[in-house]
């Protein structure tokens, strides 16, 4: 898969947001019919967001209904309780966040209401110490 396109009421915003959880922008263009594109990357993996605008006077402009048109985006993460402990601080609000088998699921939103998932393995619980005899 080559990139996910977002369609987004607010560019600038959702380009602030993604760039807190680690996007960095790799692109941006004008397309012919007068919308507005912005690709972003996360270092090292070669998947695209690309942030997609269409101005109320664009042919391919679309009432906007927050979450109604896109399921997820989903992250494989190797440390899921460091990022929610690092989502929380950034102050992005989980809005769910459970264990299926041995994986980890938390989401949250961006600020469409496009949800986004982490998800990683669960840790693993430390060994029990022995008491010294």
């Amino acid at each position: 898969m080559l990139y996910t396109g977002l369609r987004v009421r607010d560019l600038d915003r959702s380009i602030r947001f993604y760039r807190r959880i680690g996007f960095r922008v790799s692109g941006r263009g004008t397309m012919q019919h007068g919308g507005q594109m912005v690709d972003l990357a996360l270092p090292g993996n070669p998947h695209l967001v690309e942030l997609n605008f269409y101005p109320t006077t664009n042919r391919y402009y679309e009432p906007f209904v927050a979450g109604s048109e896109f399921d997820h985006l989903g992250f494989r993460v190797d440390h899921i309780d460091a990022w929610a402990r690092q989502l929380r601080r950034w102050r992005i609000p989980l809005v769910a966040d459970f264990v299926d088998g041995t994986t980890r699921l938390v989401y949250a939103r961006d600020p469409d209401g496009n949800w986004l998932e982490f998800c990683g393995p669960v840790p693993a619980k430390a060994a029990p110490r022995r008491p010294r005899g």
